[in-house]
């Protein structure tokens, strides 16, 4: 457990940041998961929206320290090679 005010000031900022890197991973998710289903349901215009719609989030994960840049580009990349197949 924390003894000296560092280490419970840290604890406090740790649980702070803890909960709003969770939100942001979560919202980023969501993002990706309407991708996932405008492909699934055959549509390209939808897709290609979600996707337009899903990248600055993306981005903002990985400035944020939430995603690595290579996991954030190789999501992106993936996607958008499965929305591009579509047509």
């Amino acid at each position: 457990m924390a003894n000296s005010p560092q280490a419970k000031k840290r604890a406090r900022q740790n649980e702070k940041r803890f909960a709003i890197n969770k939100a942001r991973r979560s919202r980023i998710r969501t993002y990706l998961r309407k991708v996932e289903e405008a492909i699934a349901s055959g549509d390209k215009d939808v897709a290609t929206a979600a996707l337009r719609a899903a990248q600055p989030e993306l981005m903002r994960g990985v400035t944020k320290g939430v995603f690595h840049k290579n996991t954030a580009a190789r999501k992106m990349s993936r996607l958008s090679a499965r929305v591009k197949a579509l047509g």
